[in-house]
């Protein structure tokens, strides 16, 4: 029994530092690329992309923080404290840009309103303008508003939740103090949901920053788009991972002010049901409200499905056997990294349970840290890490058998999974996490006076309880691998090209509407856990 549950210990105790190691020997190897810099690249780009690249990324960390702020908090402040018509619908269906990839909705934009889009002939039509008429639209407010319509529901949610639990004998004190409506939202609402909004916030920005099919389709330069020109275009990968260094140092720092944002705000909220707390809207106020809901709503979601399935319908022929494969690699995918990245969190869970010394939180901390990475810095740092692995085998290979090898891990399924792990290991961390706190510890102990341990333990007993939190880890990651683009178009291997390749093949070349049909079944997959969202977040 006693060397059953050392093993058991040891197991959970080495498990989490090893993934932590997963995630920090990457990064460590982006940074270490310094070590050999490439003044000629960065010459080039220093005297030409450079300082457009700094500005451009600046200009959507502001815009996106600004927007998605606005947007969301808006939204959350209206459906969960005002009563008005459609709320209990717009409640839930303000949720559903999550399903919606930026790339998707960056094409949609340009082939509704780009000069030969529907809108700007009916514009020409109508006022009798002439043939050469246009409106540019590719511009950096064009990337700005698509941004902020599909990331605006990550402050949507948050500060929804914040503002359910806010308990409304603080407004009511505020009132009795003297301060109006706008006062009292202002000076005690949105500060008490401040640190949730702030958290909201750091998301959004940060998958902006990640991004790199929406800024591709409009020619606006970030680093992302600079990592991929210089591993595909000068083929210098030491150049393309000084250039992910950098990008970290904006990931970094976000997360310093979102942390800090939160340790300076602390509320202690009260908690009370929707309805008891909702105030009703009248007149043109409700009318005003629903006009907002509604606006938002069709913008970011409904006109852009409408036009998806109309130009998805003409091409159906698409439906070949090449397009099943397409789609057999994408679930195929999405499937291994679903299971592993759901293994990896079950271990940090359950090891942060066992063990609560700092060595074991910090391990957690960096497990959780890739999803604020992007994915194209971390295929760069699989790739480096890859890359030295792989010679060092051929070394051992060759000195043993006298064959040479090539590559062996760099260019496979391996390093592809690798890289949806790391990034995507926090998101299955969460629900694991918090379905876990609720198994009390005398579920433990019962269990291991009836002679269970170690594995054994967690398979035949946690497992079961969990299987709540480990079926919403596994779906999330599934669809967010569906939908991940950077790092399946820098690692992907010969032959494994998916749903979001194709997707950006077709946009980027300008057709949009065959496009579509792919567009259609990624956005179908990510429906799901928007509505297991909604669904929860009713109860």
């Amino acid at each position: 029994m006693t060397s059953a549950a050392g093993f058991s210990s040891r197991f959970w105790y080495w498990g989490s530092r090893l993934l932590a190691a997963a995630i920090l020997v990457p990064l460590v190897v982006i940074f270490g690329a310094w070590l050999a810099p490439t003044t000629e690249v960065w010459g080039h780009l220093a005297a030409t992309v450079l300082p457009t690249l700094i500005g451009n990324t600046l200009l959507l960390i502001v815009g996106v923080a600004i927007g998605t702020m606005l947007l969301g908090v808006s939204l959350a402040w209206l459906v969960s404290t005002c009563e008005f018509p459609g709320r209990r619908w717009f409640d839930w269906a303000l949720m559903l840009p999550f399903a919606l990839p930026t790339y998707v909705m960056a094409f949609v934009f340009l082939g509704l309103l780009d000069f030969q889009g529907p809108v700007q002939g009916l514009v020409r039509q109508a006022f009798g303008l002439p043939a050469s008429w246009s409106v540019e639209v590719r511009h950096s407010a064009s990337v700005l508003a698509i941004m902020v319509l599909v990331l605006y529901p990550y402050v949507y949610l948050l500060a929804r939740v914040a503002f359910l639990k806010q308990g409304r004998a603080a407004l009511e004190a505020a009132h009795t103090l003297g301060m109006t409506s706008w006062q009292s939202f202002f000076r005690v609402a949105l500060p008490m949901a401040r640190p949730a909004i702030i958290g909201g916030v750091s998301l959004a920005v940060m998958e902006a920053l990640a991004d790199f099919g929406a800024v591709a389709v409009f020619n606006y330069d970030t680093f992302t788009t600079a990592i991929y020109k210089s591993w595909f275009g000068f083929f210098d990968l030491n150049a393309a991972s000084q250039l992910a260094s950098l990008l970290l140092l904006f990931v970094f720092v976000l997360l310093y002010l979102e942390r800090y944002g939160r340790s300076r705000a602390r509320f202690d909220n009260g908690t009370t049901s929707l309805d008891s707390r909702t105030y009703r809207l009248r007149g043109l106020r409700a009318t005003a409200a629903s006009v907002y809901c509604g606006l938002v709503l069709l913008l970011a979601f409904i006109i852009p499905m409408v036009q998806l399935l109309l130009w998805a319908r003409h091409w159906i022929d698409d439906l070949d056997f090449a397009y099943m494969s397409l789609l057999g690699n994408t679930l195929a995918l999405g499937a291994m990294a679903a299971i592993a990245t759901t293994a990896g969190g079950l271990v940090l869970a359950y090891a942060l349970r066992r063990d609560t010394s700092w060595l074991t939180r910090a391990s957690v901390r960096i497990g959780t840290l890739g999803y604020a990475i992007p994915g194209s810095v971390l295929a760069v740092a699989v790739m480096w890490s890859l890359s030295w692995i792989d010679h060092r085998v051929a070394e051992v290979w060759l000195w043993l058998t006298g064959v040479e090898v090539t590559w062996v891990f760099v260019g496979s399924v391996f390093s592809l999974i690798l890289a949806y792990f790391a990034r995507f290991l926090a998101l299955a961390f969460n629900p694991i996490d918090s379905t876990l706190e609720q198994v009390r510890p005398s579920v433990r102990e019962a269990a291991q006076s009836l002679g269970l341990t170690g594995v054994a333990l967690v398979w035949r007993i946690y497992v079961p309880i969990l299987r709540p939190g480990l079926l919403t880890a596994a779906l999330l990651v599934l669809v967010d691998v569906m939908k991940e683009m950077p790092a399946t178009l820098l690692l992907r291997p010969f032959g494994w090209d998916t749903l979001a390749v194709r997707i950006y093949g077709l946009s980027s070349e300008g057709l949009w509407e065959r496009a579509a049909l792919p567009s259609v079944a990624l956005v179908a997959a990510g429906l799901i856990p928007v509505f297991l969202l909604a669904v929860r977040g009713r109860r």
